[in-house]
């Protein structure tokens, strides 16, 4: 123990809850991804790790905090399954190859500090991940169950990041881990054919919560560097787990750079400052380069760049761009050609409008533009105007330009959007 409990102080107690406190943040999901290979439900894991969490509560101030922290917390809680399933005779068969798994005795009177249970916690982690974004699922529940026990967010830090109400959250949270056990969903790693099948559906989520603390898409604040950061995390954990799969360093790729230039995309008032308006200086060279090692890796792979890698691509010819003027956009254009081939889509279509106007002219941008603009998927969708008054600015065709920037603002969510796109109207 470092902390004897005989001689406790304030100030170890507070020690010893801070303690708690980062431990936890670091160990909940390979906490709840072992017990949940266990007991095949997520729900019952996630409380048996509250169990174990409050058990620390009561005894680590006091007693002191344990050598192996996070072992002490599987152990703990593993008991407590057990005697859990002790109690329902109708799982008494699970209940002996729970102890088997667990290495423990029943008459548990200490539990087995330097548990070696703590194998296959790759494959539980990652079965974690599959599961919290099975396709089940809807997709703001996937969401909020993957910050909630992968990233150990609280329902009401989700609620904060997205503006929904903190009841809302939490009862998305509780229907969402309740389908999952009625649908029988497994606690596993999908294999072959069906881990491609659902991979997307990782990424998805992944880059939902980048994206939403990259450019959020309600409220006051443009940008939410805590979502940025916890998708990176995620998507970091996620390269490890699955070092075979190139969307994933792909993905893991696009993120790296995009967050570089997260500390430019604000200026000294707090306003948003346009890719181009940048000031390239504040990109964070570090996370650039390791964006660049995660797309080679991507490369290295016998399979070509799906989406996330060939979106990485394009970042990655910004971030090598020293200055605006001296973007590859004929390359990037290339690339968003490529992209919209692999993955057709009229939001693709309205980025490669603007890679087209930037090398080719303003006026063969918007005919990309033109052609995907009574596209339903883009009803509403504020961006089509903002793109289209920018291509329009460009041409020299200001009265048209001014008016699709009004329509813009009318469109956008967030505040900060708004109030840019107003100034580039000129009111």
């Amino acid at each position: 123990m470092s902390v004897a409990g005989a001689t406790q102080t304030g100030g170890d107690r507070a020690r010893a809850e801070r303690a708690i406190e980062a431990v936890w943040r670091i160990e909940q999901a390979r906490l709840v991804a072992g017990l949940a290979r266990m007991v095949g439900d997520l729900g019952l894991a996630e409380d048996l790790a509250q169990d174990a969490l409050v058990a620390a509560l009561e005894r680590w101030p006091r007693d002191g905090v344990p050598d192996n922290p996070g072992a002490w917390l599987m152990a703990t809680a593993k008991n407590r399954a057990i005697d859990l399933i002790r109690r329902d005779r109708t799982l008494e068969r699970r209940n002996e190859e729970l102890v088997r798994e667990a290495g423990l005795r029943i008459e548990h009177q200490r539990a087995d500090l330097d548990l070696a249970a703590e194998r296959e916690v790759g494959d539980d982690m990652l079965a974690l991940v599959f599961t919290c974004c099975h396709p089940v699922l809807a997709r703001e529940a996937r969401v909020a169950l993957t910050l909630r026990l992968l990233g150990g967010v609280t329902a009401a830090e989700i609620a904060r990041a997205f503006l929904a109400k903190e009841a809302t959250v939490a009862q998305r949270l509780v229907r969402a881990k309740k389908t999952l056990r009625e649908a029988g969903v497994s606690f596993e790693v999908p294999r072959g054919a069906e881990l491609e099948d659902r991979l997307p559906s990782v990424l998805e989520v992944i880059y939902l919560i980048f994206n939403e603390g990259y450019a959020a898409s309600a409220g006051e604040d443009w940008i939410r560097p805590a979502l940025c950061e916890e998708a990176l995390r995620l998507g970091r954990v996620l390269a490890e787990l699955a070092p075979e799969e190139p969307e994933v360093h792909g993905l893991i790729a696009l993120l790296e750079i995009q967050a570089s230039r997260l500390g430019a995309r604000l200026g000294p008032e707090g306003e948003p400052v346009l890719l181009l308006d940048q000031d390239r200086a504040r990109w964070d060279s570090l996370l650039i380069v390791r964006g660049r090692r995660a797309l080679a890796r991507a490369e290295a792979l016998p399979r070509p760049l799906g989406p996330y890698g060939l979106q990485a691509a394009i970042a990655a010819c910004h971030g090598a761009a020293l200055t605006a003027e001296e973007t590859d956009w004929v390359r990037i254009a290339a690339l968003y050609g490529a992209l919209a081939s692999f993955a057709p889509s009229p939001v693709v279509e309205l980025n490669r409008a603007v890679a087209v106007g930037m090398a080719f002219g303003p006026e063969l941008g918007l005919e990309v533009v033109d052609a995907v603009a009574a596209d339903p998927a883009l009803a509403g969708y504020h961006l089509l105007p903002s793109v289209r008054g920018d291509l329009l600015e460009r041409a020299g065709r200001e009265d048209e330009a001014r008016a699709e920037f009004r329509r813009a603002a009318e469109l956008a969510g967030n505040e900060a959007e708004r109030e840019l796109l107003l100034r580039r109207a000129g009111d």
